[in-house]
């Protein structure tokens, strides 16, 4: 009798330990994947540019900077809007472009109509110039959806985002 005591002790100290090794190896994955970090005004679209917080800063800060606005609705479950975002983070000569602009990223949809010239779509980016005058002749290259862009269009989003500064150089 004894015996089969010592027995199923022994058997559930081997199962505690085999238990325990594979609690020590998921914990061990856990801390080798990448922590995910907070979300920033960003959201992605590049970590080190400012991002404002809401429409209504972003013309504040356009207006007394003298810097055009680009607003960028996208939606984080659209996968047009995330491959976009992709392509925006990592091309070098858009974020350093960046830089000369107010920026807004929005995952909702504003009060002002001027921001929809064309519909409500996603991923849509549009251009507002210091006097708050939404750029509508500032487009992408889609007749059905002006305002929107793929990440195969990216060099147009670049050549639009310099227009938009060349235009605020005429202006001024």
């Amino acid at each position: 009798m004894e015996r089969s005591y010592v027995s199923v002790l022994l058997l559930l100290i081997v199962i505690s330990c085999a238990l325990a090794k594979d609690v020590g190896k998921k914990d061990s994955k856990d801390t080798t994947t990448k922590p995910k970090l907070p979300q920033t005004l960003s959201r992605g679209w590049g970590d080190q540019l400012i991002w404002t917080q809401t429409y209504e800063e972003a013309l504040f800060r356009s207006k007394h900077s003298q810097k055009p606005l680009m607003i960028i609705h996208h939606l984080e479950d659209c996968p047009h809007s995330q491959a976009l975002k992709k392509v925006f983070a990592e091309h070098k000569d858009i974020q350093k472009l960046a830089e000369k602009f107010i920026l807004l990223n929005l995952v909702y949809e504003t009060t002002d109509k001027n921001l929809a010239p064309d519909g409500q779509y996603v991923p849509r980016v549009l251009f507002i110039d210091p006097s708050l005058t939404v750029r509508a002749d500032i487009t992408g290259r889609y007749s059905n959806r002006l305002y929107a862009y793929e990440p195969s269009d990216i060099s147009l989003l670049y050549s639009n985002m310099q227009k938009a500064l060349k235009l605020l150089k005429t202006e001024l």
